[in-house]
């Protein structure tokens, strides 16, 4: 089967639909949250879970399975906080708790709904259903925002965590089932449902659907269902990478935040620090991706002339400027001033950063265009 020009506006559109709740910061619809994964259960050929429990985010569920798996309740306030909200919706600890069935609930069903698509549309139209249906959230959500809180989600457990339950927790995370992002994937599920209605392509998806639309992220034990907020708050910058400069880029009702410049999740000890950094700073970080974090915040310009750079090269083009970083490539670049004045009469300066190997400013403007630096004669300047 291949897919009508219409048909994959159609998809397109579904797509925007679970991309719009994917990206949703509203709280989550509770009742109908737990309706759609007594169903998902339900589907699976599970019993439903005995007890439903709400936490504030990722982190604290992920802690909250461990806790329910037997961890001992150990470390920072908000572990303990987490703890008491468990109590307090009714748990009670046991010594069996059963294990997750993530598999069943979500894994299995998701396999068996993707063979029924892929026999009815083919592979050609399975493949271009889920480029028009799925490819633009997947890169937008998974790789941008979901993966990105999971990678800092790991490390903050490690890091705030002792020993046994940030182990605990961090094995807990595997069993996450992603709520509202896992919309990437429904998305393209719903389009084929919808180019073939009767073929009833959405049999088993309906309940994971359900929670996907109201909530976070969520933990299916045998026993237990764990389900969470969806965040407060999330910045973006304008590829739709993590990125806030005065603030946490995605913040949850429980306190748990997530610091990210330009798409790179960063601790929330150095967020601290941005708004006071100063040059000494910088050069005293060892870890080259979060220098790069500090630069663009502190501005490679004031970075340059503070860290004491020195002119390599200067010509009609510009200046080079060329400084060495410990741990890393030098940094190279080229100021740059505008030929066209601004309506006050003043020209604005610019900085490009170049290949550490560049030796002249006319070079590394060329290497900005694609060109050689006996290729780059310009025209008209701008």
């Amino acid at each position: 089967m291949r897919l009508t020009a219409e048909q994959e506006t159609m998809a397109a559109a579904v797509e925007d639909q679970w991309l719009a709740a994917a990206l949703e910061t509203t709280p989550a619809d509770r009742p109908a949250a737990e309706a759609g994964v007594r169903e998902a259960y339900r589907l699976a050929g599970r019993p439903e879970p005995e007890q439903i429990f709400w936490l504030g985010s990722p982190r604290a569920g992920a802690v909250a399975a461990a806790l329910l798996a037997g961890a001992p309740a150990e470390g920072p306030a908000w572990v303990h906080e987490v703890h008491d909200a468990l109590l307090t919706q009714g748990w009670s600890p046991r010594p069996s708790p059963g294990g997750s069935v993530r598999r069943q609930v979500r894994t299995e069903p998701w396999a068996a709904a993707r063979e029924r698509v892929s026999t009815v549309l083919g592979a050609e139209g399975w493949a271009q259903l889920g480029a028009a249906a799925g490819r633009r959230s997947w890169a937008l959500v998974m790789d941008r925002v979901a993966g990105r809180l999971r990678l800092r989600l790991g490390e903050d457990l490690t890091a705030d965590l002792p020993t046994d339950l940030a182990r605990a927790a961090r094995s807990r995370l595997l069993d996450a089932v992603y709520g509202q992002h896992d919309g990437v994937w429904l998305a393209t599920f719903e389009a084929a449902d919808r180019l073939q209605p009767d073929a009833a392509l959405m049999t088993g998806l309906s309940g994971l659907a359900a929670v996907a639309r109201h909530s976070g992220w969520w933990w299916a034990g045998s026993q237990f269902a764990i389900l969470t907020e969806r965040p407060t708050s999330l910045s973006r910058d304008n590829v739709g990478r993590l990125h806030r400069g005065d603030g946490p880029a995605m913040a949850y009702p429980d306190g748990y935040a997530l610091w990210a410049w330009r798409g790179m999740p960063i601790p929330t000890a150095l967020a601290a620090e941005l708004p006071t950094l100063t040059a000494d700073r910088i050069t005293a970080e060892t870890n080259a991706e979060l220098r790069r974090v500090m630069l663009e915040h502190f501005g490679y310009d004031r970075y340059l002339r503070g860290a004491g750079a020195r002119a390599l090269h200067q010509d009609e083009t510009g200046t080079l400027w060329h400084l060495p970083l410990p741990g890393d490539e030098p940094l190279v670049m080229v100021e740059v001033v505008n030929a066209t004045p601004e309506p006050d009469g003043t020209s604005r300066i610019y900085w490009l950063r170049v290949p550490p190997t560049t030796t002249t400013a006319r070079e590394g403007v060329a290497w900005t265009f694609n060109l050689t630096a006996d290729e780059y004669h310009p025209q008209i300047q701008t």
